[in-house]
């Protein structure tokens, strides 16, 4: 098989022939569609769209980069229905957990690379590692794409500012180029980081390296990587005492998906659910098993949380958690991203923005089906905020406004990237009541 392309154009064009079209509608799955005969012929994808496809091999992130976002959101639209037609079984790639880098900041800030196979071991050089929360970042895409570094960066430099009690106004000069710890802090910040002790531990695990190109992520086993990081967990849970109240797994992109089924192992192995699993930006499933509900779900942890920024490009517009929020509403392009991949990486940076010290109620939603009815005040229900203090009662669907300018662009000031924040009014808690920062 020179790729899966051969396989879903065959499919497609028998399909096709056989009076059964690709609807348009991206919100519909591949079993309602077969039974659907309302839509409009409009509403359907031709044939002929299709043949322009080209093949798996010849995709790359970088070109993905480099593409109009509009032009990729449609290509990889087309291949996630093709794929929903194709029931043949296809090769699904899974890498070993021997091969996977991690990074674990310990609670006296050392840095610690190792491979996922040895979390083990390496917790427990940290005498004091699971005694405060353990956040557990698992990447989505490869860290040398630059919106992903830089999206990634910003979450790893929000939590050492919010688990070292740093001031705001200090210039963590962290990267994400490298695992090691000569790559991760500034002078200034390290020397002001040792006379402090950490309030919680983080660990990154960075699976989106280990998937070398486009079609080892579009054939990425979500199954097999959710169990085997599942069983990674429980040991942490086993050997090294971490209680499940403490676990908090942020998962990116289709690492979303394999933190929902690492949760659902979780459970299998010990018995108890995850505190938190926190979704962002969610990736199309292109390849799963028909016999399974695949991917992050509600029940996958004892709250799940999920921002979608792409949803309609690389990212999904369906529902995954207890409350799922969606950035100006379910969107193919929001402000701030040129690509597919800087649109999906926006979700890390909303989440990374409300990690930092005193900006936990930066983006305040309101439950609502469009951000038409948002605007129009037509929403129901409280305001709630979106994020790491989300309320764990919530749930439903909620949209907010954002209005991010030129987020990755490196000409573009400090002070415009952070426009959006003034469609928000943050809050911060003084003497127990919520004031206006300005």
């Amino acid at each position: 098989m020179n790729s899966l392309r051969t396989v879903w154009l065959l499919i497609g064009t028998l399909t096709f022939a056989c009076a059964v079209s690709v609807p348009r509608s991206l919100q519909l799955n591949s079993d309602k569609y077969l039974l659907d005969n309302n839509l409009k012929s409009a509403e359907w994808i031709s044939l002929l769209e299709l043949e322009p496809l080209p093949s798996l091999d010849k995709i790359s992130f970088k070109k993905l980069e480099e593409m109009p976002l509009k032009e990729a959101a449609e290509m990889l639209n087309k291949l996630y229905h093709l794929s929903k037609i194709n029931h043949r079984p296809v090769d699904t790639y899974t890498p070993n957990t021997s091969d996977i880098d991690a990074l674990l900041t310990t609670t006296n800030n050392e840095k610690i690379s190792f491979k996922l196979s040895k979390i083990v071991q390496t917790a427990m050089k940290d005498s004091d590692f699971g005694k405060q929360v353990v956040t557990i970042f698992v990447t989505g895409l490869p860290k040398d794409l630059n919106a992903v570094k830089k999206a990634n960066s910003e979450l790893i430099r929000a939590y050492m500012q919010r688990y070292y009690k740093l001031p705001l106004n200090l210039n963590l000069n962290h990267t994400y180029k490298e695992m090691g710890s000569e790559e991760m802090s500034s002078d200034k910040s390290e020397e002001l980081i040792a006379t402090k002790k950490s309030n919680g531990n983080m660990i990154v695990i960075d699976l989106g390296s280990a998937m070398r190109n486009f079609k080892e992520w579009i054939t990425f086993d979500i199954e097999e990587m959710g169990i085997n990081l599942g069983n990674v967990l429980a040991e942490l849970t086993d050997k090294v005492d971490v209680p499940q109240e403490l676990i908090h797994v942020i998962g990116q992109g289709v690492a979303a998906h394999v933190a929902g089924v690492a949760g659902r192992q979780y459970s299998r192995v010990t018995g108890h659910r995850l505190r938190r699993i926190t979704g962002l930006d969610p990736s199309q499933i292109f390849v799963s098993n028909k016999n399974l509900l695949s991917g992050l779900a509600r029940g996958d942890a004892d709250f799940v949380d999920v921002i979608h920024s792409s949803s309609y490009s690389m990212g999904t517009v369906t529902r995954c958690g207890d409350v799922d929020f969606y950035p100006n509403g379910p969107n193919q392009v929001l402000p701030g991203s040129k690509n597919v991949i800087e649109a999906s990486m926006l979700a890390t940076c909303y989440f990374a923005d409300t990690v930092l010290p005193l900006m936990e109620h930066v983006f305040p939603a309101v439950a609502a089906t469009s951000l038409k009815e948002y605007k129009n005040d037509n929403g129901y229900g409280k305001r709630v905020f979106m994020g790491l203090s989300t309320d764990f009662d919530l749930k439903g669907d909620y949209i907010l406004e954002v209005n991010m300018k030129s987020n990755y662009d490196p000409n573009t000031s400090p002070e415009k990237q952070m426009d959006y924040r003034k469609m928000h009014k943050p809050w911060q808690i003084i003497d127990e009541k919520f004031t206006r920062m300005y």
